[in-house]
């Protein structure tokens, strides 16, 4: 595969980088510095040298010449975070760059110990416009994974990646008893994609404890597969819901997860994949652009509700996606009463069409142009306008 500018960009200092596999932190860090000191700590012999001798790092480093110290998926040995912390310390003309696909073993082995002295950045699967050929379609039945990508048959690449967590992550680490009872949760989970979370609904279909359910959901955010969207409740105006959303970081991966039988329909899956495909870029979008923003999604009590609001720096967005060709207006109720209890949003419906409208002065874009045109160096707002058709309120 041919390389492809990433919109990561690397702080001055020392930092971690957090991803899940395949998306892709070697391939960026090999490219960004290639002339770094390399750990690698898939490689069995690095991990069984620096396991059994953490202080070897020590040792390594201080007889290098390198600048850049590169720890490839730290979280394999966590204790490493001790000998970091002290060679920051005392090497302050060295940087250190610490990758990881958990955060679990991190939290439990010091993170904190590096707080203030190492940055914190994420590396998410493919925005669109880092993809010179970005094929809607295509991201919505594979995702956009640069490992799956790259691949001659995504589709088996998508099979086994849950199996790769499951072996190497999840039964390797202990994190729970019974890995049968995890994969159902997998599965389970997949149904409540881009979906208001139940977790006792959750624990009937796997037929476990809503605790254990609770637990293993922990795991599977801590692995980073899987995040939960707050309800936006500042100022509200109205009874809201309690419950978040959750999402896989994505779509591929839900698609492959998701179970197909005669009662599941096709447009409803593909529904919640669209929905997870901008979710997934509203979340690379935030990390890379650099502004202070938080994603949430709003839920009256009476289940008026808009998918997405964007918060923060710079900007406030209500966005509606819809997977349906055209535009009707009661795809914009909800955005509507959003706009009525916070006049200040900008609006925006994104529906699967080719044209740009404004409808009772609501932008109605493409979906395919939103995803191509999201920037982190743009606001959600700059869009061109050439081409917009106004319709007149009847």
């Amino acid at each position: 595969m041919e390389t492809l500018d990433r919109f990561l960009q690397p702080p001055d200092g020392s930092f971690f980088l957090f991803g899940p596999r395949g998306t892709g932190k070697t391939t960026w860090l090999r490219e960004r510095f290639p002339d770094a000191l390399f750990f690698d700590l898939l490689k069995p012999d690095v991990h069984r040298t620096l396991s059994a001798r953490p202080e070897r790092l020590t040792e390594t480093v201080e007889g290098a010449r390198e600048e850049v110290v590169v720890l490839d998926e730290v979280q394999r040995v966590p204790e490493l975070l001790n000998v970091v912390h002290d060679l920051i310390e005392r090497k302050k003309n060295r940087r250190f760059v610490l990758t990881g696909s958990s955060a679990r073993k991190l939290r439990r082995g010091g993170v904190d110990l590096l707080a203030g002295r190492a940055i914190l950045r994420t590396l998410h699967p493919f925005m669109a416009a880092e993809l010179p050929s970005f094929n809607l379609d295509r991201a919505l039945q594979y995702g956009l994974l640069p490992l799956v990508i790259a691949s001659r048959d995504p589709k088996d690449v998508l099979s086994a990646y849950a199996s790769l967590y499951l072996d190497q992550e999840v039964q390797f680490e202990g994190w729970v008893r019974n890995i049968g009872n995890f994969a159902r949760f997998l599965e389970a989970m997949s149904f409540s994609h881009a979906q208001v979370l139940n977790l006792a609904n959750v624990a009937r279909e796997c037929e476990v404890g809503r605790k254990t359910v609770a637990g293993y959901l922990d795991v599977l955010e801590d692995l980073l597969l899987g995040f939960r969207l707050p309800v936006f409740t500042r100022r509200a105006r109205r009874a809201t819901g309690a419950h978040p959303k959750f999402y896989f970081f994505d779509a591929g991966v839900f698609v492959s997860l998701r179970p197909k039988g005669p009662l599941d329909r096709p447009h409803e899956i593909a529904g919640a994949s669209l929905e997870g495909i901008v979710a997934q870029h509203l979340r690379a979008w935030a990390a890379y652009s650099g502004r202070s923003v938080e994603l949430f999604y709003w839920r009256t009590r009476s289940g008026v509700e808009v998918d997405f609001v964007v918060y923060g720096e710079g900007g406030f967005w209500a966005l509606e996606v819809k997977n349906g060709r055209d535009v009707r207006r009661e795809d914009l109720r909800s955005l509507k009463a959003f706009r009525e209890d916070y006049p200040e949003c900008e609006p925006m419906l994104l529906y699967r069409g080719t044209d740009r409208l404004r409808i009772d002065d609501i932008a109605c874009v493409p979906v395919d142009a939103f995803l191509r045109e999201l920037e982190p160096s743009r606001a959600i707002a700059d869009r061109p306008e050439e081409g917009e058709r106004r319709l007149p309120v009847p």
